[in-house]
């Protein structure tokens, strides 16, 4: 137990596992890119100002986060000279902080752009924006075929305003099937040269993700964008694993607070959805889905503890869940209960969860980040 997270329930982080995973991606990668940290979501619930502390130990000058505020956390917290893109809108009622902390913001708009270099010129700088490129993934961004340049070349225009460059996002490099790939960067090829071709210069090109990062060599261009990949977590599963190697980053852990025993046909959980089949042994843990332990997870949970795994007894509740322990060897109140992690050759991972929770791994352990403390090991 960790006295200082005042929880007995803790989101562990290595640092190591950290290092190993970029080391392996730069090895696959190579060393004619600029890479990109994608910290958005508070680092995935890794804890952003952390992360990227170890990420620019590492060499990393560039950073992504989605919102405008997770963005200004950077910079107000020993950022101030490093890269911060944010890869969602802005809006422009928000140019004085965009412009205050030198936050180069997504673009796909005169208007946006002219907002950004009016307010530039009071404060007396240059803003910046690197312009945003809808290749296939339907989202933000210039469509590849619509007529864009007219709008770029009045960006050029502003007097307090420059781009820094181009990104686009692949929205299938995790299919098996690369044909669609093949097709944003088709269109990707597309725009650069016909923005070429009118003398526009976009000296930042950002395409590549994490799944791209292994498989797609071709859409590495100027600065690559490794997001879950740093985290430990293969985009999917048939992934060819051996071209980057990586070890999870992120375990989720608990101490055990109570151990009771219950005797045949009583229930435990709300809606009784576990009755004891016998005299058994239940013990409590401080977590619930509002730490990001998935309601629906219930039916299929398990964890580890004492070397091996254990089921959940009945729903996850919103802040504890309860564990069948009969068969755990030596269970005691305190014992390290991990929820999601590995000991040995045992393990639960977040792709296991996500899947029985019809979700992604992303999302699961995004979600453990949100209230419960983070505890630091290696780095």
């Amino acid at each position: 137990m960790y006295k200082e997270t005042l929880r007995p329930a803790w989101v562990e982080v290595n640092l190591d596992n950290l290092e190993y995973n970029v080391n392996s991606i730069k090895n696959r990668v190579g060393d004619n890119v600029e890479y990109v940290g994608v910290v958005k979501a508070d680092a995935y619930g890794c804890g952003a100002i952390r992360f990227a502390g170890k990420l620019r130990e590492l060499g990393f000058k560039w950073f992504a986060t989605a919102t405008l505020g997770e963005a200004v956390e950077l910079k107000q917290n020993g950022f101030e000279n490093e890269e911060v893109i944010v890869l969602g809108l802005s809006s422009p009622m928000n140019a004085d902080t965009i412009v205050e902390y030198d936050i180069i913001p997504a673009t796909d708009s005169y208007e946006f752009a002219k907002a950004l270099s009016d307010e530039a010129e009071k404060q007396g700088k240059t803003a910046r924006g690197i312009i945003a490129f809808d290749t296939g993934m339907g989202r933000i961004g210039y469509r590849f075929d619509e007529e864009y340049v007219p709008e770029i070349k009045k960006m050029d225009e502003l007097p307090a305003f420059e781009y820094v460059g181009m990104f686009s996002h692949m929205s299938d490099a995790d299919n098996t099937d690369k044909a669609y790939s093949e097709y944003q960067l088709e269109n990707y090829k597309n725009i650069i040269e016909t923005l070429e071709a009118h003398g526009i210069d976009m000296k930042v090109k950002s395409f590549a993700n994490s799944a791209s990062c292994i498989d797609l060599p071709e859409t590495y261009y100027t600065h690559v964008r490794p997001g879950i990949a740093m985290y430990g977590h293969y985009s999917m599963d048939e992934t060819c694993k051996d071209l980057v190697p990586l070890k999870i980053v992120m375990q989720v852990k608990a101490n055990i607070m109570k151990i009771k025993e219950v005797e045949e046909g009583d229930s435990v959980g709300y809606g009784r959805k576990y009755r004891a089949p016998g005299k058994r042994k239940i013990a409590t843990c401080n977590v619930g889905y509002a730490d990001g332990y998935p309601r629906m997870w219930s039916p299929n949970a398990r964890v580890i503890v004492n070397g091996v795994y254990a089921p959940v007894a009945g729903n996850i509740c919103m802040d504890q869940f309860m564990i069948d322990v009969t068969d755990v060897p030596d269970v005691k109140v305190g014992d390290e209960v991990i929820l999601m992690g590995e000991d040995g050759d045992l393990k639960i991972t977040a792709e296991e969860i996500g899947q029985a929770t019809g979700t992604i791994h992303n999302e699961v352990i995004a979600a453990f980040g949100q209230r419960l403390p983070r505890v630091y090991i290696g780095g």
